[in-house]
């Protein structure tokens, strides 16, 4: 594990170095055209780097994409995103166990957890650990909504056809278009975040 110095998690951004081209280490195609899609906004071209990742059980998603990115030996400036869904009814459930629970349960699963609730609100989280030799920071998206009554669109990927956002018009993120997507999305919050970062002299 590479030894860093302490985090420094920056809620909107504060800025001291500049990049015109970082990695993303991912195996997640989804996700990385999504990013690659926001940070092109700030100049800054993303290459993606496919890695096996290790993950801790944490509560909160910035420590479990710094631990991730911790314990990978590279020398390029490098990011790692761990994102997740989180119910509030359900304490934040699947949250940091979002991958698990999408592959076991799939979107009819927690659409069956939530059979007759009223209760829907959920909230999409986004977190974006980065390192470029000693400079580590933290950047966090979230944006808040409910979970539909049924799967809606076939656009984005995981949960998104039963996440209808707040600031939205009603549909799902699987109702959107990319471009509608990613101007609310917590992904493209984190993301913008860390383009303000880098490229602010």
């Amino acid at each position: 594990m590479r030894r860093l110095s302490a985090w420094m998690r920056y809620p909107r951004g504060d800025v001291t170095l500049t990049r015109t081209k970082i990695w993303m280490g991912t195996g997640n195609e989804h996700k990385y055209q999504e990013a690659k899609q926001v940070l092109a906004e700030y100049g800054i071209e993303l290459e993606r780097m496919d890695i096996e990742r290790v993950e801790i059980q944490a509560d909160e998603p910035e420590e479990i994409a710094e631990y991730s990115l911790q314990v990978l030996d590279s020398d390029k400036p490098l990011l790692i995103e761990d994102a997740g869904l989180y119910i509030d009814k359900y304490g934040g459930f699947p949250g940091p166990y979002s991958s698990y629970a999408l592959e076991r349960l799939g979107n009819m699963g927690i659409l069956k957890l939530l059979e007759g609730d009223a209760d829907r609100e959920a909230s999409y989280l986004s977190a974006i650990a980065y390192r470029d030799g000693e400079t580590t920071a933290t950047f966090r998206g979230e944006v808040k909504g409910e979970i539909a009554h049924e799967e809606r669109g076939t656009g984005g990927f995981g949960y998104d056809p039963i996440f209808i956002p707040a600031e939205g018009d009603g549909r799902t993120f699987g109702e959107m278009s990319g471009e509608e997507k990613t101007k609310i999305s917590h992904r493209a919050r984190a993301f913008r975040q860390l383009g303000e970062w880098l490229v602010k002299q």
